[in-house]
């Protein structure tokens, strides 16, 4: 197992190596809720990861990896039963599309944040994902360089976020 230390000034360490990092625009918050816009404090164990399999090639990472379908989103609608969970669209809930124009979503780290058990409006959708190119904060998540991304992902097996 290796864990990855997150700090709210924007650093992501593994090992010896740092790398710059976004995360939410509140910042860290302890006891994340949803819409926010922190990124919970806490060990949040890699759960898998999802890619668009259109635009980037398969690359090693230590939990089970799968591509992304068009028809892909995640529910962030705490009144819904499938809340914080992956579903298929089209959805009559809220819910986020992961098949994006962007490229933020082409890899996707799936973060145990709520989810066991998924307890309503206590956040949704805590994702590793790729940074924008100015590493402009996130609504929660943490996101990173696609390079960087690529290169901790064969290993890791959990983020933990410290500080406040």
């Amino acid at each position: 197992m290796t864990e990855a230390i997150v700090t709210g000034d924007g650093w992501l360490t593994l090992g010896a190596t740092r790398y710059r990092c976004a995360i939410g625009r509140a910042g860290l918050r302890q006891h994340k809720m949803e819409g926010d816009e922190a990124t919970p404090i806490g060990t949040l164990p890699l759960r898998r990861i999802l890619f668009r399999a259109d635009r980037i090639r398969p690359f090693p990472c230590a939990v089970p990896r799968e591509p992304l379908a068009p028809q892909d989103g995640w529910c962030d609608d705490p009144q819904d039963k499938a809340y914080n969970t992956l579903i298929r669209l089209p959805h009559d809930a809220r819910h986020e599309r992961l098949w994006r124009d962007d490229p933020l979503y082409d890899v996707i780290g799936v973060l145990g944040w709520n989810d066991a058990p998924v307890i309503p409006h206590y956040g949704s959708a805590i994702f590793l994902h790729i940074a924008r190119p100015n590493l402009a904060p996130t609504e929660g998540c943490i996101a990173l360089a696609l390079p960087d991304l690529i290169a901790i992902l064969p290993g890791l097996t959990r983020v933990r976020v410290v500080g406040g």
